[in-house]
C-alpha cells in the first residue's frame, strides 16, 4: 500500500439477478433449483430431473452473492444434531447442508440459532445469500479450512510484509504528515502490544513496495496460525482479507482490538482524506457499512462458535 495513494474502495458490486423463473427452469448461476409441492422439497440437479429430498443442499452460488431462488420453506427451527455431536438447521424439518453437501453440523446452539435467524428473515422472492454472513463463515470453516488449512495461512503469510499496520506515511511531506502523525498516535500503540506479545519489534516503512518483518516475528505468527482451530483461522482470514492486516485480524481474535477500534485503524488513511476532501455519498458511506458488516459478523460468528 502506497503512503501517498487513496487506500483500496473496498466496494464489491454484486450482480443482483431476479429470481422470476418457473420452478421447472434450471439457474444459469447454480446447478441447483429449488421447488416445493406440500411438505417435500424438490431439487432439480444438472441432470434436469427433479428428485424430493429430506435436506435441503445449497448450491454453490450461496458463496458468489446471487440469489438462489424463491424462498421454498416456512418455518426454520434448530436442533440437536443425530449424533448428539453439535447442532443443525431445520427449513420445514429438513436438515440443512452445506455447498458440498455435508450436515451444516454447528460447534454451538447459540451459532445455529443465528444462523437459523438469517434464514428465518429471507424474502419470499428470494434468497439473499450476501445478507447471510454467519452461514457463509460457517460453510467456510466447516468446508474450506479443513481442506485448505495450509494454502490459507500461505496466502496469509505471502501478505505479511506489506500489513496495513507497518506502513507509514512520510513525515516530511504537506499533504501526508497529518496521516503520519495519525499513524503514530492510533497505530504505535497496536505495534507496541505485538512486541510485547510476540517478542519482535515491527518494522515500519514508507515504501510502495513495503519492507520485511524480522524472521523470528513472520515465524511466530504462522505458528500462532498452525494452532487456530477452523473457526478461529476461518474468522482471521476473513477479517485480514476486509482490513488488508493480519495484525488487525489478530489483534481483533485476542481481544486485543474491539470492533470500533479495529475500523478506525483500518480506515485511518481514508478517513483522512475525507477530512481533507469531503464524502462521497454512495462511495465512503458504503465503504464503511460494508466493511462494518464484514468485521462485525466475523467476530460474532467467532464468539458464537465457543462454548460457553
Amino acid at each position: 500500500m502506497a503512503a501517498l495513494s487513496v487506500p483500496l474502495i473496498r466496494r464489491q458490486m454484486m450482480t443482483v439477478a431476479a429470481a422470476d423463473e418457473e420452478p421447472t427452469q434450471s439457474s444459469s448461476q447454480s446447478s441447483f433449483t429449488f421447488s416445493s409441492d406440500g411438505d417435500k422439497v424438490y431439487v432439480k440437479g444438472p441432470s434436469g430431473k427433479w428428485k424430493s429430498s429430506s435436506s435441503v443442499t445449497m448450491p454453490m452460488s450461496f458463496m458468489t452473492g446471487s440469489i438462489v431462488g424463491k424462498r421454498f420453506y416456512k418455518d426454520v427451527k434448530t436442533r440437536e444434531a443425530d449424533d448428539g455431536n453439535g447442532w443443525t438447521v431445520m427449513l420445514d424439518y429438513r436438515t440443512l447442508k452445506t455447498p458440498s453437501k455435508r450436515p451444516l453440523k454447528l460447534p454451538t446452539l447459540p451459532l445455529a440459532k443465528a444462523i437459523a435467524a438469517e434464514w428465518e428473515y429471507q424474502l419470499t422472492d428470494g434468497i439473499r445469500p450476501f445478507t447471510m454472513p454467519l452461514m457463509r463463515l460457517a460453510c467456510t470453516a466447516l468446508e474450506r479450512v479443513p481442506l485448505t488449512r495450509s494454502k490459507i495461512i500461505e496466502n496469509l503469510m505471502k501478505k505479511f510484509n506489506q500489513d496495513l499496520v507497518f506502513c507509514r506515511a512520510p513525515d516530511d511531506n504537506e499533504l501526508t504528515s497529518y496521516v503520519h502523525d495519525r499513524q503514530v498516535e492510533k497505530i504505535d500503540p497496536l505495534l507496541h502490544w505485538v512486541e510485547t506479545e510476540f517478542g519482535f519489534k515491527p518494522v515500519v516503512y514508507s515504501s510502495f513496495f513495503g519492507g520485511k518483518q524480522e524472521d523470528g516475528l513472520v515465524t511466530v505468527i504462522e505458528n500462532l496460525l498452525k494452532k487456530t482451530d477452523d473457526c478461529e483461522l476461518a474468522t482471521i482470514d476473513a477479517i485480514a482479507a476486509s482490513a488488508h492486516s493480519l495484525i488487525i485480524a489478530i489483534g481483533m481474535v485476542q481481544g486485543k482490538l474491539q470492533i470500533e477500534e479495529a475500523i478506525e485503524l483500518i480506515r485511518l488513511e481514508e478517513d483522512s482524506q475525507v477530512d481533507r476532501w469531503g464524502l462521497v455519498e454512495g462511495g465512503h458511506d458504503v465503504d464503511i457499512a460494508d466493511l462494518r458488516v464484514q468485521i462485525s459478523s466475523a467476530i460474532v460468528f467467532l464468539g458464537l462458535s465457543k462454548s460457553i
